[in-house]
């Protein structure tokens, strides 16, 4: 039987999961304005998403300065990665319940 209380939380919520399957899909950190254009969210609720993530420690962020303006980027730290990866092993248990 599987135990759904393994699903991680934080992970878990529908925005949440979408910025860490981002973030996730390649090695390079994304630009603020690009998650916000691939996910399609507000300023706000990228940056709540974003800041709950944080303060789980799975999501770290670097502002860099430039000569038009300063971009901020995401990427996954090494704890974000792996509950990451628990988490898609959970849900292939659940697949495999079904087959």
């Amino acid at each position: 039987m599987i135990d759904f209380s393994k699903l991680d939380k934080v992970i878990h919520e529908k925005g949440r999961l979408a910025i860490m399957s981002l973030l996730a899909s390649r090695g390079e950190a994304w630009a603020f304005q690009d998650l916000k254009s691939e996910l399609e969210m507000s300023d706000g609720n990228l940056i709540t998403h974003l800041r709950s993530l944080a303060k789980a420690g799975y999501v770290e962020s670097e502002r860099l300065e430039s000569e038009t303006r300063p971009q901020t980027y995401y990427g996954l730290t090494k704890a974000g990665r792996k509950a990451f990866e628990e988490y898609l092993k959970v849900l292939e248990e659940i697949l495999d319940l079904n087959r």
